[in-house]
């Protein structure tokens, strides 16, 4: 019920002013006594009704902010403002949000370590560390003098308090993921630099929570911590790849599969919280050592990314808003001038350090916005510090940081976070156009492969390797058809089923897949027809199974289509699952160059080498590695590419020395009649048989096309020099001064 003292004040109101209405007024006074008092119902204390209010915040946030041009990001903060304890109190911070809030900043942490290229990351090892540390020095040294000579607070708790002002938090990184820009150069310069700045500081809030504690290991604290840190950081590194390995190895179930991933970010942040440290450190360094289990874009990584921004980041960010007091705003002056002095330090240091970092490694103003929109946001580290200071009780009974320097977090929260996310948001665009990689008007790839899929136990495998080696970002969707015989209903059921699994496998991905069962009298002709039918480039198939010691390596099959087709065949046999593979090794034949699928096979290999993580070995002729060089060095930098120079003969059994069980062994072959073609190639079946039973393997047979070696390329800009023809006019060079030379010996 309404309470009559309002109800009395608005009658008493209408009377003095000799309102004509006075008896509706009444009427309605009258009526609003038999309604329910709706703050009575608040704060709302129903699990049930409190999950589906976050639900509907991270439903309807960034549908109706997203017409303003606000970042999502900003909406869900101002939601939790708007419904927590200090908007209007529809919800309570429980334990709810503790909980999902962990779960979400652990999340946060685990997916920026996951998204990074590794092999990237070394290479910009320098800068990320000079942002670290810029955005640790500058921030922290302007917060000591400012907090020193302006709010005339103490050494130990200006250096607290400036600490606070340096460490940051990625709350805009799903900003760059959504534009597709979470492997610029920038963006893995700012995740770099952020775990170096959290560090630090997280060690210096250790070493003052230290500084208070009676368990304190004397003087030597800071050390004893240190080397804590450093051990703990050693164990993660080396057994959790290997546990990670094994489990992959055994069980392919992904449910199963992304509860051991989550399992193992928050081993890694327990550990480190049970030494002191904060657990988004843990949870960093658990992504940094999955990185390389987990492809960019194999389906676990897209549940791991689905799961984290459909449901635990939100529910962190609405955290952070339902704990910001915009009362400090009229609150005491002090509070004011305190939360003046940490904004504007916080703001300017993070500014500074990312202009340093521009100017020392000459990066664009783009790369610049970037790195300073996300390393400016103020969360994690920061309430972690404030929250540490509030409570330690000093021996003049004060707080080593008192409640103006709480209200003040509060409200440095909460305008980093905006600026963090406006300008991260207007940043990535800007950025996602310039590169050509936003989602508007790109064409479709030009290769189209088609996947045959025979026997259910190769599905996984097959449409896995097909989705390694397709075009990053691509809109077209995959094929894959089962071939049956026409009067085989028991068949087509099977390959129903068969095409069924192969498209959740895709679709767990996020990529649509085009399936079909076609009827034929013979298994070759089915598929033969569907490949000209539709055009494909590529025929993805999984090695034959030989049932008896005469039968055919290849079977009827398999042969008939390499008579019969002159596009790209793969086969492929894996032995162990396919995220597990550590190294792939590469046997070329001599004048591979020289063949229209060239640039085919090479772009589709590579692909699959950047998309493991794995290093790649090219076991080729000198002239034939001088071309992959460039190639990879001009569209696959990143690449961990290494070359044996040979002959270009049969080199397997020599190979076979030096790859083990979780290594792919890719062979390129040839049809009768190309000018790679050796007779030695007969004889590879057998050597297959007896040195690489227990292998993964690929059999790859390039495009005979002679316009494939341009239209198969696919990649983002087209080669400005054709490097076929480069290569065809070096030979012939190489060929006109050895005959020139023997001309002059006679």
């Amino acid at each position: 019920m309404i309470p009559v003292a309002k109800i009395d004040n608005l009658l008493r109101l209408d009377i003095q002013n000799g309102n004509f209405f006075v008896t509706l007024h009444i009427n309605l006074i009258q009526i609003l006594m038999q309604m329910p008092d709706l703050s009575t119902y608040f704060p709302v204390t129903d699990p049930t009704w409190i999950f589906f209010l976050v639900l509907s915040i991270i439903l309807f946030a960034p549908i109706l902010l997203g017409k303003l041009k606000i970042p999502h990001i900003v909406g869900m903060i101002l939601a939790g403002v708007l419904i927590g304890p200090y908007g209007l109190h529809v919800l309570d911070k429980d334990s709810s949000f503790e909980l999902f809030g962990n779960v979400g900043l652990y999340y946060i942490m685990f997916l920026a370590s996951l998204e990074m290229d590794m092999q990237h990351m070394k290479r910009i090892r320098w800068q990320a560390l000079t942002l670290g540390l810029a955005a640790f020095v500058f921030p922290l040294t302007m917060g000591v003098v400012s907090n020193v000579f302006l709010l005339k607070y103490s050494l130990v708790t200006s250096v607290l308090l400036a600490s606070m002002y340096a460490s940051h938090t990625l709350i805009a990184y799903p900003i760059v993921i959504r534009y597709g820009v979470s492997r610029n150069r920038s963006v893995s310069i700012a995740v770099g630099g952020t775990i170096v700045t959290d560090t630090l500081t997280l060690l210096v809030l250790a070493f003052i929570s230290g500084m208070f504690r009676e368990e304190v290991h004397g003087g030597w604290f800071g050390v004893v911590l240190l080397l804590k840190v450093i051990l703990l950081s050693l164990f993660i590194v080396y057994s959790f790849p290997r546990i990670a390995r094994w489990f992959f190895r055994r069980y392919n179930d992904p449910v199963i599969q992304f509860i051991f991933v989550l399992a193992m970010v928050f081993l890694s942040a327990g550990l480190m919280e049970l030494i002191g440290m904060e657990g988004i450190l843990g949870a960093f360094l658990a992504g940094l050592v999955l990185n390389r289990l987990i492809p960019h874009s194999a389906p676990l990584m897209h549940h791991l990314e689905f799961v984290g921004n459909a449901l635990f980041i939100p529910y962190f960010l609405i955290g952070v808003g339902m704990i910001i007091d915009l009362r400090v705003l009229f609150g005491s002056g002090e509070a004011l001038k305190v939360a003046a002095v940490m904004i504007t330090m916080a703001l300017a240091g993070k500014w500074i350090a990312s202009w340093v970092t521009q100017k020392a490694f000459k990066m664009s103003v783009l790369e610049r916005e970037l790195m300073f929109g996300l390393s400016n946001a103020q969360a994690a580290a920061t309430l972690a510090a404030v929250l540490v200071g509030y409570n330690i009780i000093l021996p003049s009974g004060e707080r080593l940081l008192n409640e103006d320097v709480l209200n003040g977090t509060i409200l440095l929260i909460l305008v980093t976070c905006v600026v963090s996310s406006l300008i991260t948001d207007v940043a990535a665009r800007r950025l996602a156009l310039q590169d050509g990689n936003i989602n508007e008007s790109r064409p479709l790839d030009e290769e189209s492969a088609l996947i045959a899929l025979a026997y259910p136990d190769t599905v996984d495998d097959l449409v896995n390797m097909a989705l390694l080696m397709r075009k990053d970002k691509s809109d077209a969707p995959m094929s894959a058809i089962n071939v049956v015989l026409d009067n085989d209903d028991k068949a087509r059921e099977k390959g129903m089923k068969l095409l069924e699994a192969a498209s959740a496998v895709a679709s767990a991905a996020n990529v649509q897949m085009q399936t079909k069962v076609r009827l034929a009298t013979n298994l070759a002709n089915g598929i033969i027809h569907s490949m000209k039918e539709n055009d494909y480039s590529e025929l993805v198939v999984g090695l034959h199974m030989q049932n008896s010691p005469s039968e055919s390596f290849f079977g009827p099959v398999l042969i008939s289509l390499l008579n019969r087709l002159n596009r790209q065949i793969t086969m492929i046999r894996c032995t162990v699952p396919v995220n597990t593979i550590r190294r792939i090794h590469v046997a070329v034949p001599a004048k591979a160059q020289f063949e229209a699928g060239f640039y085919h096979w090479v772009e589709r290999v590579a692909r699959l080498a950047v998309g493991l993580g794995c290093r790649i070995i090219y076991h080729a002729h000198p002239d034939t590695i001088r071309i992959l060089q460039r190639y990879l060095e001009t569209y696959h930098a990143s690449i961990r590419a290494e070359y044996v120079q040979t002959d270009g003969g049969n080199e397997l059994k020599r190979i076979s020395r030096e790859v083990r069980e979780d290594h792919m062994l890719v062979v390129v072959l040839a049809r009768r009649g190309s000018i790679s073609f050796r007779p030695s190639f007969d004889h590879i079946p057998r050597q297959i048989k007896k040195y690489y039973m227990n292998t993964g393997l690929m059999l790859i047979f390039p495009d005979v096309y002679a316009e494939a070696a341009t239209k198969d390329v696919s990649v983002n800009e087209p080669l400005t020099t054709d490097l076929r023809y480069e290569a065809a006019k070096e030979w012939y060079k190489n060929w006109l001064s050895r005959s020139n030379g023997k001309e002059e010996s006679q």
